[in-house]
């Protein structure tokens, strides 16, 4: 057998862990892990042009399939541009492996040109960050790193330096098998009874879904009906709860809309499955709460709870189905219901008032017109800001459409190159990046990395000149909106010359076909649709609450605006309600 580099070595070690690509820009310390992925079958190096992109495209990768994604920095500079889409993909429990090549390993501690302490820096966002000082050490802090990345679904980074990366393998190394899989939890029985009987002993339950509840649509839907229990969710927990959901009172927090807030104000027992929603100010303090997820460092951080229940949700609801008593009573379920539909009626005339004539244009019709013109499995990638607003109002879930963004860091800039990790799995597949003007040219640059792969990604730019949510957060705190604005110029000009299709939308007759043509170009397309940026408006009353931190029931929206197809599906729930 021939002997091998380190970095040799170690681009085997993630072919072996099922790594496809390596994200990354390459450079002096990183040169010899790049030459070995050239030289390797089963795996690609991916350029792009700045290393944040190169982590949130490895992010979006490892969210959609949940599998080990990869990403690299080359020393100092380098690897430092990782560590905002690293902190991104570890907050999104993303299974993700990061190299953050070093200096050359004699210079460590003597301030040496580009030096850092990338094992040091990396620690926050990531399970495991370690440097590698020998190369006998390689293999086995490599296959760690790769055990914390997929067993506790986050980031593991490895700091490896240029020197050490070219040297000659040991030729005597141990092959560990490597875990690529994570397995199930189920609570023990006596947490199990413990909830059951809390379960009957309440007369009006409601379930609130995070993104924990992927794969248990149906034991939710089974368990919502055998309780007679209204169903709320978190953004996260939109796409995999919302779609044939006859018990869905819509979503609660800052971007909420319907009747979630009042379906886990308005209950005696309020049961979160797989969530680990931020805003403590929107969950009630005054009825019991039990929480379930598969993390045990989740339990309690957010609100006070009567049960604490470690397991994944589906192994959890398939253990106590069995064991609650069904419960004959819809009145609750039932008067949710209605307060839902009542309250998308009253947000939805926002919507409707003359948005197929108004210029600028509504980015309400924008974002409902992309609902209905994408394909039913597209994969869409939504900026942080009002593009969260739009994609959490407009689009619709139906169990084979994927949306992803920075929701649980809040990161500009996130759309576009999450896209690229995303059309990189599937090319056949439609990848949207729901991109804000803002965060968009923060990134920019990597839109040539969609033309030199000749990716099919379709960006729709809504395009305000303007950082909207900012001017909104200004607002709410009774300041008036200042650097909040862009001298923009003509996006759909920039992406024709970069040589992708590129076309600019300013009425709304043309968005329609604008789409269209979009989606049926072969390569990369950007729509750049000029909307109003005054698609804002601000409750009459400002409470204190919302000025420290946007603590708003669902009766005082901050955001008004239509709710698209979401309307439809409430009344049809709504025609299942029996008249009394």
């Amino acid at each position: 057998m021939a002997k091998q580099t380190v970095a040799e070595q170690f681009v085997d070690i993630l072919v072996r862990a099922g790594v496809q690509r390596l994200y990354g820009v390459v450079g002096d310390s990183l040169n010899p892990v790049v030459d070995a992925v050239r030289r390797t079958s089963g795996i690609d190096w991916i350029q792009v042009r700045h290393e944040e992109v190169a982590a949130f495209a490895a992010g979006a990768e490892a969210q959609l399939t949940g599998k080990l994604a990869a990403c690299a920095g080359s020393c100092g500079p380098g690897n430092l541009h990782l560590i905002n889409g690293l902190y991104d993909a570890h907050r999104s429990m993303a299974p993700v492996l990061a190299l953050a090549s070093h200096i050359p390993s004699s210079e460590i501690g003597t301030n040496y040109f580009q030096e850092t302490h990338p094992d040091r820096l990396f620690a926050g966002c990531s399970h495991y960050s370690e440097l590698i000082s020998s190369t006998r050490q390689m293999p086995r802090v490599l296959q760690t790193a790769i055990q914390h990345a997929i067993g506790q679904s986050g980031v593991a980074v490895v700091s490896l330096p240029g020197d050490i990366a070219a040297e000659q393998a040991p030729e005597r190394t141990i092959e560990h098998a490597l875990v690529t899989s994570r397995p199930s939890v189920r609570p023990g029985d006596a947490e199990i009874d413990k909830l059951a009987r809390m379960i009957d002993e309440a007369g009006k339950v409601t379930l609130f879904c995070g993104s924990g509840t992927a794969g248990a649509h149906a034991e939710v839907m089974e368990f919502a009906e055998r309780v007679k229990a209204p169903v709320g969710h978190a953004l996260r927990g939109k796409e995999w709860i919302q779609y044939d959901n006859p018990y869905d009172v819509g979503m609660s927090g800052l971007l909420g809309y319907g009747a979630a807030y009042e379906a886990t104000h308005e209950c005696d027992l309020l049961i979160l499955l797989g969530t680990d929603f931020p805003y403590n100010a929107f969950l009630p303090d005054d009825v019991k709460i039990v929480q379930v997820d598969v993390r045990p460092e989740h339990l309690g951080r957010r609100t006070k709870l009567d049960l604490a229940v470690w397991g994944d949700v589906r192994e959890t609801l398939r253990s106590l189905i069995p064991r609650v008593r069904e419960k004959t009573s819809r009145k609750f379920l039932d008067r949710m219901l209605k307060k839902h539909a009542d309250a998308l009626e009253g947000v939805v005339k926002a919507y409707t008032r003359n948005v197929e004539k108004h210029t600028p244009i509504h980015p309400e019709y924008v974002a409902s017109i992309l609902d209905e013109e994408a394909a039913d499995d597209a994969i869409f990638t939504v900026d942080t800001g009002m593009c969260n607003v739009w994609a959490a109002r407009y689009l619709s879930p139906n169990g084979r459409r994927r949306v992803i963004g920075s929701f649980s860091h809040g990161s500009m800039a996130n759309a576009l190159p999450q896209a690229i990790g995303a059309q990189f799995l599937d090319r056949r597949r439609q990848v949207v990046s729901m991109s804000g003007d803002g965060g968009f040219s923060m990134l920019m640059g990597d839109f040539l990395t969609l033309v030199q792969y000749d990716l099919p990604v379709k960006v729709v730019l809504f395009n305000n000149s303007s950082l909207s949510m900012v001017e909104l957060e200004m607002l709410v705190s009774g300041l008036p909106s200042y650097g909040t604005t862009y001298r923009n110029p003509d996006f759909a000009a920039i992406a024709r010359a970069a040589g992708a299709h590129g076309v600019r939308v300013d009425k709304p007759k043309q968005l329609r076909s604008a789409l269209r043509d979009a989606f049926k170009h072969k390569g990369p397309a950007l729509v750049d649709v000029v909307t109003d940026p005054n698609a804002l408006s601000i409750p009459p009353k400002i409470s204190a609450e919302m000025v420290s931190g946007f603590a708003l029931s669902a009766g005082k929206i901050v955001l008004d605006g239509g709710v698209g197809r979401m309307l439809q599906m409430a009344r049809s729930n709504l025609r299942n309600v029996p008249r009394r």
